[in-house]
């Protein structure tokens, strides 16, 4: 059963949902406004995780356990591409999000998010950038290092606004919600557990972030309160979306506001895992953001996009999240900040790691099997009625 954030209930808006339909490539499945097709680009990956589309067509892939491959006319290459930094390949950790500079025709620059192993023990997000070239990475440096350690919820989305500016995410680190809840490290702004993050495209902090100048707040932080933000996009009006990992229920869609408090592990909407006892003191708490949509059951949210092609019109302005446990992918359509709508969409299709709009107008998913199977890159292509 899904529950709906109070906000939505009390602002009288009726969400339609269509039943969903399981996925088998090829297949032609419907929709409320589209009939499409799971149609298959590339195999053969293992655990991949982000997915960059080139100029000249190429797509980069990241695969969890510390490789980046590279799809070239609707075939994986064999040799992974060079240079890569060294990751953590361990549990959630690796190899993470993968995104080309919006002018990467020129300046040839791709930015990664991995995990960076610590000197003394574990690892912590990083966040890198080169300039790719001949099927390697050059000049690769790390541009920022979060402050967090734990054993997964790594967040790791990238998001360019167009402004010289980038946003990411960190997770909390799968810092258990113990004791005094507002103590916990995600509402602690002295580190970077479960924040999203804004930094100038060379690593420089901004100088209009919310936190800069506050007394032992990291300066990088753009928004906190998080779990495990895994799914982010910006829309070309400047809004900022993210998904992120609630516990067991309470997967939420938020917009993201600078300065503003998001809530874990003070409220939310899930429950501990086996046990089903509370974690949170509420579901909201008045001053603090209230998510936009909340998934109950939990679907493992991974992977937002937002379209503006011309392959689905009826699609554009909508959302596209995807999910891990769910093997789901969700659409939403807003007005404004609202979600009015969703629909589920390739229910069954494996677990969706990344939901991406191609340069031709498909929406790409990046796949996930179970038990270590090798995965898959597929898209949505339109069937006219």
């Amino acid at each position: 059963m899904i529950r709906f954030p109070v906000a939505l209930i009390a602002a009288g808006l009726t969400l339609t949902v269509t039943a969903p339909v399981l996925a088998q490539d090829g297949d032609v499945h419907r929709s409320k406004y589209h009939d499409y097709r799971v149609v298959t680009v590339a195999d053969g990956f293992e655990v991949p995780w982000g997915m960059a589309f080139l100029p000249d067509g190429d797509i980069l892939v990241t695969e969890r356990p510390g490789r980046i491959r590279v799809v070239r006319d609707g075939r994986l290459l064999s040799a992974p591409v060079e240079g890569a930094p060294e990751v953590l390949a361990q549990g959630q950790g690796g190899m993470l999000d993968i995104t080309p500079h919006p002018d990467f025709a020129r300046n040839r620059m791709v930015y990664l998010s991995y995990s960076k192993p610590k000197a003394s023990e574990g690892a912590t997000t990083a966040i890198a950038r080169a300039r790719y070239e001949n099927g390697a990475l050059h000049d690769l440096e790390d541009i920022f290092i979060a402050d967090s350690e734990g054993r997964g919820h790594y967040g790791s989305r990238i998001v360019f606004d167009g402004q010289g500016h980038i946003f990411f995410s960190v997770g909390d680190r799968q810092a258990p919600p113990r004791g005094d809840l507002e103590a916990h490290p995600a509402q602690d702004r002295s580190n970077h557990h479960g924040t999203i993050n804004r930094i100038h495209e060379d690593g420089r902090i901004p100088a209009d972030n919310p936190f800069v100048g506050v007394d032992g707040v990291e300066p990088s932080i753009w928004s906190y309160g998080h779990r495990n933000p895994q799914g982010m996009v910006m829309t070309e009006s400047g809004e900022l979306w993210a998904t992120e990992h609630g516990p067991q229920g309470g997967d939420e869609l938020n917009l993201i506001l600078p300065g503003e408090n998001y809530g874990w592990p003070v409220v939310g909407y899930g429950v501990n895992y086996g046990s089903g006892s509370a974690i949170h003191e509420a579901t909201m708490r008045e001053g603090w953001q209230d998510p936009r949509y909340v998934w109950v059951p939990s679907i493992g949210t991974s992977g937002l996009d937002i379209y503006t092609g011309d392959q689905f019109p009826e699609w554009q302005g909508s959302l596209f999240a995807g999910g891990l446990a769910g093997e789901v992918v969700y659409r939403f359509s807003l007005d404004g900040d609202m979600v009015t709508e969703h629909e589920t969409l390739v229910d069954g299709i494996d677990r969706v790691r990344a939901v991406n709009q191609g340069p031709d107008g498909y929406i790409y998913l990046a796949l996930e099997r179970r038990g270590g199977e090798l995965s898959s890159i597929v898209r949505l292509e339109p069937v006219r009625r």
